[in-house]
């Protein structure tokens, strides 16, 4: 009996051990910093002196340390986290490394964030799921422009508990007066960001100094360990009482007798028979069924995953979100938003990106730059384009509502990534503040005469033509030929040709790749509005980025663009050159000229190609009006 009593006491305190285990509070971690500042060492610190490292791992370490370590003998700790072949050949990190670790009293994801500038996109992904920040600072060096980033980005995400490390300690001799400089100058860029909570340690990761436990080497400092702020720090996020959110992930249709529509709550609580609106479309109906693997649930909460089924027919699509109908959310399609740029090739204003934000994509443009933030001074300075790593606040429009919350308010509904349309790479990353009045205050008005009215009456296809091409390439002399073939057949058309354009709707614009975009999105517009009323545009711009013409084409529907492309090569062009701006870009008295030291993209979809070297303008014009229409198949 003694020996069954035994093992059922043993079996009871392994399950209150499992049980105690799984309830455990979790707090996910980023290290952050500029490089070299200690983060992968403090990690595999933590991970040493805690002891839950397994033997074969100590064992790799010991031998790891020996053939890449840069401590001698000694171990290296930054090598447990630094996994990739290249990180150790170079003592960096170059990846989110991701380490899972407990103790008695939490359990831990810590993400080890690189401290390159040009690895900041990969800091930031470990910035967005994370609930406390340690900003690690070399007390030799003190605060550097990628310690400002880093703690910028921190405050972008949401991130309001950071623990400065000041590491290297060992290295000044334990000066508290170095220390103190440092902490008081991260505590006035802390307020300056908004980040509300600050607990300053000072420590010595290679030497375990008040990492585990407390140092003699600091007798000045009163406070706790790394360890004992990690355990205990308090990160539980102030509750804004938003009611019920889950955006839409899936539209779940298993046969003819269900459908559902699968998401996660990132918001408020529901229960069958609740009143929900559909956004946004602004749609209601009523949870029928909350529905889960284990069962229907009577209530579901923040941070569930579920499928909802409704008591109605309504359209709900990926990327909708179901609300509470008493207090849905807003909707707009025009935001201030901060942004971190992210991509190789510079933030352009009026290029076209994708915006995927919850499970939904949308087209987006920046419209605006409001201002750009020297990570240094805080200070808010004047900019046409970003640069990679450079942080803003700008103008986003969508091109269509969406429902969303504040990032402050609701990070779920208010957190976006931008997308570049021909890589499909990130190149955005940034949360949404408030949405512009002009969104609210702007509606389409009804108009009963439409664009098949006024087509019908003048008896043609409307169409956008666009000539795109080099400078000197031909575009405007073949454009003029096709307009004047379309007026003596009696349609009614109307050209716009890049140069005279500049003499007015665009004459504020100069040269620069910014006002390049914002050339061709101004002209674009005009040109839809042109086939609105029903005629035939022709379009000759040089227009040398295919994003632009890319954007242009979207604003028409399926066969109302047509996309010349008048293929004259450079030396050619040069020829022709009887402006003489060739000549001038050549011997660099005009910048940014288009073929010489502005990039000219050659379209690769185009609807028409037009060979200028074995053809006559006047042929080239047939060979467009043909594929306009064959009825001006032999018109001369």
């Amino acid at each position: 009996m003694d020996a069954i009593r035994a093992h059922e006491d043993a079996e009871a305190a392994v399950a209150a051990y499992l049980h105690q285990h799984e309830t455990k509070g979790l707090l996910r971690f980023i290290t952050c910093g500029s490089v070299d500042d200690g983060k992968s060492t403090l990690i595999g610190r933590l991970l040493h002196d805690t002891r839950l490292l397994f033997d074969d791992q100590l064992a790799a370490l010991h031998a790891d340390s020996r053939r890449h370590g840069t401590q001698g003998e000694e171990i290296d700790f930054a090598l447990l986290v630094d996994g990739l072949s290249a990180e150790r050949e170079q003592g960096i990190t170059i990846d989110v490394a991701y380490r899972f670790f407990g103790t008695e009293r939490r359990k831990f994801i810590v993400a080890d964030c690189p401290g390159h500038e040009q690895y900041t996109r990969n800091m930031a992904t470990g910035a967005s799921t994370a609930d406390l920040a340690i900003v690690l600072v070399d007390a030799r060096k003190g605060l550097l422009t990628q310690t400002r980033r880093h703690s910028y980005i921190c405050a972008l995400f949401g991130i309001r508990h950071v623990l400065l490390a000041v590491n290297k300690m060992d290295m000044v001799g334990y000066d508290q007066a170095v220390f103190d400089e440092i902490v008081a100058g991260y505590r006035v860029l802390a307020k300056q960001l908004g980040i509300s909570h600050v607990t300053c340690i000072p420590l010595s990761a290679l030497q375990g100094d008040n990492v585990i436990v407390r140092s003699d080497s600091t007798p000045w400092y009163t406070g706790g360990t790394l360890l004992e702020y990690l355990e205990g720090v308090d990160v539980a996020q102030e509750s804004k009482n938003i009611p019920l959110r889950m955006p839409v992930q899936w539209v779940c249709r298993p046969d003819h007798g269900f459908r559902g529509f699968a998401g996660t709550l990132v918001a408020g609580e529901a229960t069958p028979g609740m009143e929900v609106a559909v956004l946004p479309s602004g749609r209601r109906s009523r949870i029928a069924r909350i529905v889960t693997a284990d069962g229907d649930l009577s209530c579901a909460q923040a941070g569930q995953a579920v499928i909802f089924t409704l008591e109605d027919e309504v359209d709900v699509s990926r990327g909708d979100v179901i609300a509470d109908a008493s207090n849905p959310p807003e909707s707009a399609d025009q935001f201030a938003a901060h942004l971190l740029w992210l991509g190789e090739q510079p933030l352009l204003p009026g290029r076209p990106y994708w915006l995927k934000i919850g499970a939904g994509t949308f087209g987006a443009q920046i419209t605006e730059i409001k201002y750009k933030v020297d990570v240094n001074t805080q200070d808010h300075l004047a900019a046409k384009h970003l640069g990679l790593n450079e942080v803003a606040y700008c103008n986003l429009y969508l091109d269509q509502s969406i429902a969303f919350e504040s990032y402050a308010d609701s990070p779920g509904l208010g957190g976006f990534i931008l997308i570049d349309r021909q890589t499909n790479a990130t190149v955005g990353a940034g949360t949404l503040d408030f949405a512009l009045r002009r969104a609210a205050n702007i509606h389409w008005q009804h108009l009963e005469v439409d664009q098949s009215a006024r087509a019908r009456v003048k008896g043609q296809v409307p169409r956008c033509v666009w000539f795109t091409g080099l400078s000197g390439s031909g575009k405007s002399t073949i454009a003029n030929q096709v307009e004047k073939r379309l007026l003596s057949m009696g349609m009614h058309t109307y050209m716009l040709d890049g140069d005279n354009v500049r003499h007015g709707l665009n004459k504020d614009l100069g040269f620069t790749d910014e006002d390049r975009v914002e050339n061709i999105r101004r002209v674009a517009e005009v040109a839809k509005l042109m086939v609105d009323a029903g005629l035939i545009v022709l379009v000759s711009f040089i227009s040398p980025f295919r994003a632009e013409r890319r954007m242009a084409r979207q604003l028409f529907a399926e066969g109302e663009f047509v996309e010349v492309f008048v293929d004259t090569p450079l030396e050619v062009a040069e020829q022709r050159d009887v402006k003489g701006l060739y000549a001038k870009a050549r011997a660099g008295a005009i910048r940014n000229f288009t073929g010489i030291d502005s990039a000219y993209e050659i379209p690769e979809g185009a609807e028409i190609t037009l060979d200028t070297g074995s053809h006559s303008p006047e042929q080239l014009a047939a060979m467009v009006l043909r594929h306009l229409d064959p009825r001006f198949e032999g018109q001369s």
